[in-house]
């Protein structure tokens, strides 16, 4: 199926959208372009007017905002895509189409999300810009939403370690919200990766957050609240998190101040309580100094599992007898201690010294 194609797909609304979720499934090239476009046309049908006539009007729409795209150097990545984040794919609803800013190699790092709210105390801020610059010099990537407060404190921690960062909007990709954040979007889109569902050019809408919650977790092993009130967008971030299988973390706070109730919330919940990045990296598995290329290597069994051949979670959690949580937190530290290499495919194959 061509870029074209699928980014007509992902113009359809909301509701038939998620019913060609099954195309997630194939492999890149399955669909040749007139199989695309009887597909299309079927998923039109209804609409007022010849099917054939809305999805060539998609169709156009869909050349208009790669042309968009091109010009402002955002890349389509469509799900069947070997480059799209294998993290992301595996949710129940990925976007048909993520539409990227930056560089593409910053999804084959683990991601943590750090969230919290726009109109966060001092204390919280420098919280989250502390978390986010030691996860980063740790080795991971931080995601955020690029919004006031907690997720730009993240994202300049993160940037301040010289490490990874990813923001995901809930705009195009080329559409700076808020505007006060021009800069710190430039230096993302330089030194990580700035990442929307929506094509270019599209204005930022109450509607379009929550949808791009799921995907902040969805791109992450993990999701620290630092701040949040009972009634935080944060808390959709950590609930999509949460039915994605994901860890979901919060940073506790003064019980006479209403921002923190959503994170005590969570914590009454069961979330990991939070005081420093030492704590997310071991509820992540990664505690005990194994973060750096430069580590002596592990005693794991999982690498024995991939001495002579690479292999995917479903058949490396069969062989190994361990659940798919506590195996992605292994292949996790293996990654980071340099000993793993994620490919394409969602496989993991051992790396040669």
């Amino acid at each position: 199926m061509t870029g074209r194609d699928f980014v007509a797909l992902s113009l359809l609304p909301s509701a038939r959208r998620r019913a060609i979720h099954a195309l997630s499934a194939l492999p890149p090239g399955s669909l040749d372009a007139p199989d695309a476009l009887e597909l299309l046309v079927a998923f039109c049908e209804g609409d007022d007017g010849a099917a054939a006539d809305v999805a060539a009007r998609l169709l156009d729409a869909a050349a208009a905002a790669l042309g968009k795209a091109a010009a402002r150097r955002i890349r389509a990545v469509a799900v069947t895509d070997a480059e799209y984040p294998a993290s992301l794919r595996s949710i129940a609803d990925p976007p048909l189409v993520l539409w990227v800013a930056g560089r593409m190699e910053i999804f084959s790092v683990p991601a943590v999300a750090i969230v919290g709210s726009r109109a966060a105390s001092p204390a919280s801020l420098d919280v989250a810009e502390r978390l986010g610059h030691d996860l980063a010099a740790a080795g991971l990537a931080v995601s955020s939403g690029l919004a006031r407060g907690c997720d730009a404190a993240a994202h300049r921690g993160a940037l301040a370690a010289k490490g990874a960062t990813i923001a995901v909007l809930g705009c195009g990709a080329d559409v700076v919200y808020p505007p006060e954040h021009r800069r710190l979007y430039e230096c993302i889109c330089d030194e990580g990766a700035v990442v929307a569902e929506l094509p270019p050019g599209t204005p930022p809408l109450p509607m379009h957050f929550p949808q791009r919650n799921r995907i902040i977790s969805g791109l992450s092993r993990a999701v620290v609240v630092v701040e949040a009130t009972e009634r935080s967008g944060s808390l959709i971030t950590a609930a999509c998190a949460l039915e994605q299988g994901r860890d979901v973390l919060a940073v506790p706070g003064s019980i006479a101040n209403d921002r923190h109730r959503g994170c005590h919330a969570l914590l009454r919940d069961g979330a990991r309580l939070v005081e420093d990045a030492a704590d997310v990296l071991d509820e992540l598995g990664l505690a005990g100094g194994c973060m750096t290329r430069g580590c002596q290597a592990i005693a794991d069994p999982l690498l024995n599992l991939l001495a002579n051949e690479d292999g995917d979670l479903d058949g490396l959690a069969e062989r190994s007898g361990l659940d798919v949580a506590t195996l992605l937190r292994r292949l996790l530290a293996l990654e980071l201690a340099g000993h793993v290499r994620r490919v394409s495919g969602g496989r993991f194959v051992r790396v040669r010294r």
